[in-house]
């Protein structure tokens, strides 16, 4: 008996499907070991797999009648609750009910959490009436359960009302009502809540608050949180994480790193934070170098961070990068989802493979806004103006819905291509019924390039004049430059002293300005703008480039002798630049 009990153990756990556990359920009953409780446990854990098998399960414990009371009736709802499909958990409660069952203190928990899990407002409240006419619901573990399940379900008028009824309150109360205003968005709620704590706040806590001030952009209560944490606790991953995506989210690069080199050890979701943060804060470069050392640790890369380490490619134009990601991911039989796929056609489209972008966008058995749009912006970018807008249509006809984004790849594409009539069009038809997208400050920027391109400075400026918000220095850089085209002196006067009535602080604005006069020979107004700068305290930034070579990106910063190749860089810029100039005096026209 005892060999044929564990040899039944064993089937039960390869077993696959209702038919198999049907002949092992006979032998069961023949040996008697049906009435077995460690083997009835073993069972639970088998139904708990297959939702399939619901209906099956109420039956077979029914006819057990098990000694161990409601315990295994508890462990199916639970194992229920945690599974893919959360309702089940719900339904077998009901069938085993009607049964007969008598549920207790550890069964309403584990129900609220299967609602929580499925977003069931309507059954938590069902079992919240049930709590109540069974005269259980002062019992703090259910209380806090209910809390956390009308939290979870943003039902937060049944929750305050919940939580400001209870006579006793521990850190699980105050956190299952924070950590629902976070996830629902309600950061303000989630900040003013923790500071109305009337207990010790636990690492639980501390982590839903700093998340509430990453998603917020609050800095300051942020840095008052991570005060707080180096007072009274020890850092360790899970906050450590929390404040380093909290710094990152806020573009506190340095801060950020620093939390990150004082960590006692990293997971994946350390590395992940930090090479995230400095491709959102617009520092690809440094992402990569992070990625490298990530992997000569021995780190795997999930999805994710590979996801990131594509955009950093992407911007930085490093395509030999950016296929090493994709072959990786390949490799290694990484899941392919919409963001990894996205991030794919974005890298190899803003590499110039424009094809091979169109070959991963095609292959995509799922595609959303973002995805169209990393096309379409890879197209404009290389004057596939016609191809970008056939795309669009397709793109409609197919219900995808349409973003800003969309329109700037769009209204760029018309620009880069001077299909006046089709811009015109598109940015009408952004503000239409059909699509109820407001314009902003780039696309406005995309209409008047477009229409100074074309030499219609008039309609340019009545663009700039009527737009709802200021132009900025591109705008007016555009504007100038086709007032120098077309030879319009008056109006590229009026406009440079307009830009220095704003009293600007962008170095951008008198650079512009000075290379104008200066092309123009107006030495005077060059001083002028040049001590304007310095009374002002504006300095310029120094530019920049970014390029590949033999694989690794080599950024290039304005006055900058650095690189060891400097010398031979210069011989080899200067032998093009005379080549060019002795092609144009042969060739001027």
């Amino acid at each position: 008996m005892f060999n044929l009990k564990w040899v039944l153990l064993d089937s039960i756990k390869d077993c696959k499907n209702l038919r198999i556990f049907k002949k092992i359920h006979a032998q069961l009953v023949t040996s008697g070991l049906v009435y077995d409780d460690f083997v009835t446990n073993k069972v639970v854990e088998f139904f708990a797999n297959f939702v399939e098998f619901g209906d099956y399960a109420c039956d077979y414990l029914k006819q057990v009648n098990t000694r161990l009371g409601s315990f295994p009736f508890n462990s199916l709802i639970n194992g229920y609750a945690g599974g893919e499909f959360p309702q089940m958990a719900v339904s077998v409660y009901r069938r085993m009910a009607r049964d007969g069952f008598v549920p207790d203190l550890f069964t309403f928990p584990v129900l609220f959490k299967a609602c929580s899990n499925f977003s069931g407002s309507r059954e938590g409240r069902q079992v919240h009436g049930v709590v109540i006419k069974l005269g259980i619901l002062s019992d703090l573990f259910v209380q806090n359960s209910l809390v956390r399940c009308y939290g979870a379900c943003e039902d937060f008028s049944c929750a305050g009302k919940v939580f400001d009824e209870m006579l006793v309150r521990d850190v699980v109360s105050w956190n299952s009502l924070i950590s629902g205003f976070m996830k629902a968005g309600r950061f303000d709620d989630a900040i003013s809540l923790f500071f109305r704590m009337d207990v010790e706040p636990s690492v639980a806590t501390l982590v839903s608050v700093l998340a509430a001030c990453a998603r917020k952009g609050d800095l300051y209560m942020g840095k008052g949180i991570h005060g707080m944490i180096q007072r009274r606790f020890k850092l360790d991953l899970v906050l450590g994480n929390a404040m380093l995506d909290m710094y990152a989210k806020n573009g506190c690069l340095y801060e950020a790193k620093n939390i990150f080199d004082e960590l006692p050890t990293r997971d994946i979701v350390s590395w992940t934070i930090m090479i995230t943060g400095l491709v959102q804060s617009n520092h690809p470069k440094e992402s990569l170098e992070l990625f490298w050392m990530m992997r000569n640790l021995g780190i795997s890369p999930d999805g994710i961070i590979l996801t990131s380490v594509l955009s950093a490619c992407a911007s930085l134009g490093t395509l030999k990068y950016g296929t090493w990601v994709h072959e990786y991911i390949n490799q290694r039989g990484i899941k392919w989802d919409i963001h990894i796929g996205t991030a794919i056609v974005d890298m190899y489209a803003k590499c110039g493979c424009v094809e091979m972008a169109r070959q991963i966008f095609n292959s995509m058995p799922q595609r959303n806004t973002f995805t169209w749009n990393a096309l379409l912006c890879g197209l404009a970018m290389h004057g596939l103006a016609h191809e970008a807008l056939y795309l669009f249509e397709v793109m409609i006809i197919s219900g995808v819905k349409t973003n800003e984004v969309t329109f700037l790849a769009i209204l760029t594409a018309c620009c880069h291509s001077g299909l006046v009539d089709e811009g015109r069009k598109y940015f009408d038809n952004m503000s239409s019924q059909r699509y109820n997208l407001s314009p902003k400050l780039e696309h406005y920027g995309c209409m008047i390039d477009l229409f100074c391109r074309a030499g219609l400075l008039e309609e340019a400026v009545e663009l700039v004049r009527t737009m709802p918000m200021k132009p900025d220095v591109l705008i007016w850089g555009v504007l100038l430059n086709a007032c120098k085209t077309v030879g319009n002196v008056e109006l590229s006067q009026h406009i440079q002293e307009y830009i220095l009535e704003l009293d600007p602080e962008d170095s951008g604005v008198f650079v512009l300005l000075s290379n104008i006069s200066a092309t123009n020979e107006r030495w005077s107004n060059v001083t002028r703008l040049r001590r304007l700068m310095k009374d002002r305290g504006v300095k310029k930034s120094p530019g920049s480039s970014v390029i590949e070579v033999d694989g690794k990106a080599h950024e290039f910063v304005a006055g900058d002798i650095s690189n060891l190749q400097t010398e031979e860089i210069y011989k080899v810029l200067t032998l093009i630049n005379s080549v060019f100039h002795e092609s144009h005096l042969m060739h001027p026209f």
